[in-house]
C-alpha cells in the first residue's frame, strides 16, 4: 500500500488490481489556469488574508476598525455573533500591530502564500464505474442498482437500518467540503438549496450554483453527499440516510486550500440555516496542526473554535475525519513534514495535545476514525485514546481487508460529478457515514438538541475491542498501538456506528 496523501485526510492512496475501476485516490482540487493565477497575483500580489478576534456578541468597535484601517487592513465580512472578523491586508505586520490594540483578543494570518492560493499539482481525472460496469451491476429487490458494492451499508446496519426509515425531509446535514454537484440524479432529490452556499472567500456566496465543484475542481464533496443522503431512487448507491436533506457548503479553493475564513463561515452558515448535522472531511489549511503558542495560529484556532461551538449551541452536530496520516494523536509527540502546505513545508516537532488539527480537535466536534471490509481499523486511519469518539467504514486496500462478495473493491463507492459514481478512500469517507447515522438519531428524535443526539450516537455503537495485535500486513509487526476497553479505546472510540440503533431506539 502507498503512503497516503499527506495534504489531506480527504483521500486514500491506494493502488489495487480490481475488477471495478477505482477513483484516483489523491489531493483533492486541481491546478488554476494560468489566466486565473496571473489575474489574481496581479491584484493581490502581495495581501494575505487575516482573522481578528474580538469580544464576541459585538461588531468590531470603532476603535478597533480604526485601528484595522490605519494598519493597512480592509474588512472583508464580521461575524459578530462570535466576534471574528476576516480581513485583508498587504502590510506583513498587520497581524503584530493589530493584536496591541484594546479589544483584540487574538489575530493572525489564515495562510502564508498571497491571495490567491498557490496552485497545487493537477490531480487528473477520476476513474469512474464504466457504463458496462454498472450495467452487469446485480441490484437486489428493493435496492439501487449499485447498492450490492456497498459492503459499507450492512457494516453498520443501514441495509436494515432502511426497512425501518430512510430519514427524514426535515433533516438536513451539510457537506462543508470541495463543493456538491446538486444536479446528480443520487444526489437531485434530496438536496437542500437553501442550506447551500459558496464560502471560499470567507463571505458567503449565494449565487445559485456557487456550490458546485468546478469542471477542474476535487469531486470529494460530492462523493461525500452521496455517502450521506444518495436518495434510494432506483439509480446508483444508496446513502446511510436516503431520505434526509443533503446541502453544500463549498469551502475549498480551487487551488484544494480550506482556509480559516471559509470554514468559519461555512459553521456560520450552517448555525443559521438550520443544519443539523454537518460533515467536515478536511483539515484546516495551511497547518495540519495548529500550535497555540503560535499567536497566528492560536488565532485560528480561536476562531474556529468559536464557529463551531455557535453552531452546536443552535443545534448542530458537528462530526469531523480524524485524518490518514496512521498518527497516534494521543502521543507525546509527532512529526509533521507538511506545514505550512501553502508554501514550503519543513518538519516540525509538535505536541498533539497543544497544537490541534481543526475543526478534527475541536471541543464538541465528534472525531471519526475509519475501519475496513473486516471491521478493522483501516491502516491509514489516525487513532488516539481520548481523541477519537466513532468508528465507521472508510475503506482500505482490497488486499489488506477484502470486502465479502459481491462487494469487489476494499474502498468507499460513491457519487462523482456529471452523474458517474467511483471509489474512494479515507477517514472522509468514514465521518460522512457517521454524519448520516447522526442525521438518523435526529430523524427519530426530532426535538433533541445536539448534545443528546451526539451522546445517543455514542450509546448507540457497536463496542469495538482493540485489535492486538494490529498487524493487517502481516509482517510480524505490530502497525500501530490500540488502548483502552473494549467500549472505549483508541482505535474505535465508542464503537462501531450502528444504523439501525438510530433507528429504532
Amino acid at each position: 500500500m502507498t503512503a497516503l496523501s499527506k495534504r489531506s485526510r480527504r483521500l486514500a492512496a491506494i493502488p489495487l488490481g480490481m475488477a471495478l475501476a477505482t477513483a484516483v485516490v489523491v489531493v483533492p482540487g486541481a491546478t488554476a489556469s494560468a489566466a486565473e493565477v496571473t489575474a489574481g497575483a496581479a491584484a493581490d500580489a502581495t495581501q494575505l488574508s487575516y482573522v481578528v478576534n474580538v469580544r464576541p456578541g459585538h461588531g468590531p468597535s470603532a476603535k478597533v476598525k480604526k485601528a484595522i484601517t490605519e494598519a493597512g487592513g480592509t474588512i472583508v465580512t464580521s461575524y459578530d455573533r462570535i466576534g471574528v472578523i476576516v480581513v485583508h491586508s498587504a502590510n506583513a505586520d498587520f497581524a503584530p500591530a493589530i493584536r496591541r490594540v484594546r479589544g483584540v483578543e487574538s489575530a493572525g494570518a489564515t495562510r502564508t502564500a498571497p491571495l490567491p492560493a498557490q496552485s497545487t499539482t493537477d490531480v487528473g481525472t477520476p476513474k469512474v464505474l464504466s457504463a458496462e460496469e454498472i450495467a452487469a451491476a446485480d441490484a437486489a429487490e428493493g435496492k439501487d442498482p449499485l447498492e450490492s458494492l456497498q459492503w459499507d451499508l450492512p457494516a453498520i446496519k443501514a441495509d436494515k437500518a432502511h426497512e425501518v426509515s430512510l430519514g427524514s425531509p426535515d433533516v438536513t446535514v451539510a457537506v462543508i467540503d470541495t463543493g456538491v454537484d446538486d444536479t446528480h440524479p443520487d444526489i437531485a432529490p434530496n438536496f437542500d438549496r437553501k442550506a447551500s452556499v459558496n464560502c471560499v472567500s470567507g463571505k458567503p456566496d449565494t449565487t445559485d450554483g456557487a456550490w458546485r465543484p468546478g469542471p477542474t475542481e476535487s469531486p470529494h464533496g460530492t462523493h461525500v453527499a452521496g455517502e450521506i443522503a444518495a436518495a434510494k431512487n432506483g439509480v446508483g448507491v444508496t446513502g446511510v440516510a436516503p431520505g434526509v436533506k443533503v446541502s453544500g457548503i463549498k469551502v475549498s479553493t480551487t487551488a484544494g486550500f480550506f482556509y480559516t475564513e471559509a470554514v468559519v463561515c461555512g459553521f456560520m452558515w450552517a448555525a443559521e440555516h438550520g443544519v443539523d448535522v454537518t460533515n467536515n472531511s478536511y483539515y484546516t489549511d495551511p497547518w495540519y496542526f495548529n500550535c497555540k503558542n503560535d499567536p497566528d495560529q492560536k488565532a485560528l484556532v480561536e476562531a474556529i473554535t468559536r464557529a463551531s461551538r455557535y453552531a452546536e449551541k443552535k443545534g448542530t452536530v458537528n462530526v469531523a475525519a480524524a485524518g490518514n496520516e496512521n498518527y497516534d494523536l494521543s502521543a507525546d509527540e509527532i512529526t509533521d513534514p507538511t506545514s505550512p502546505n501553502d508554501t514550503t513545508p519543513a518538519d516540525r516537532v509538535i505536541d498533539p495535545s497543544k497544537c490541534l488539527d481543526i475543526p478534527t480537535q475541536l471541543p464538541g466536534v465528534v472525531t471519526v476514525a475509519a475501519t475496513g471490509a473486516k471491521g478493522v481499523k483501516s491502516s491509514f486511519s489516525n487513532h488516539g485514546l481520548g481523541v477519537i469518539d466513532i468508528a465507521a467504514p472508510g475503506g482500505d486496500s482490497t488486499r489488506l481487508q477484502t470486502p465479502a462478495p459481491p462487494a469487489t473493491s476494499g474502498l468507499i463507492l460513491g457519487p462523482l460529478p456529471g452523474g458517474r459514481w467511483g471509489y474512494m478512500a479515507g477517514t472522509s469517507m468514514a465521518s460522512p457515514h457517521v454524519a448520516g447515522v447522526a442525521a438518523l438519531i435526529k430523524s427519530t428524535h426530532p426535538y433533541a438538541p445536539a448534545p443528546l443526539v451526539k451522546a445517543l450516537l455514542y450509546a448507540q455503537a457497536d463496542a469495538t475491542p482493540c485489535t492486538d495485535p494490529y498487524d493487517l500486513d502481516g509482517d510480524g509487526k505490530a502497525d500501530a498501538v490500540c488502548e483502552g476497553p473494549k467500549n472505549y479505546n483508541g482505535f474505535y472510540g465508542f464503537g462501531t456506528a450502528d444504523a439501525l440503533d438510530a433507528v429504532t431506539k
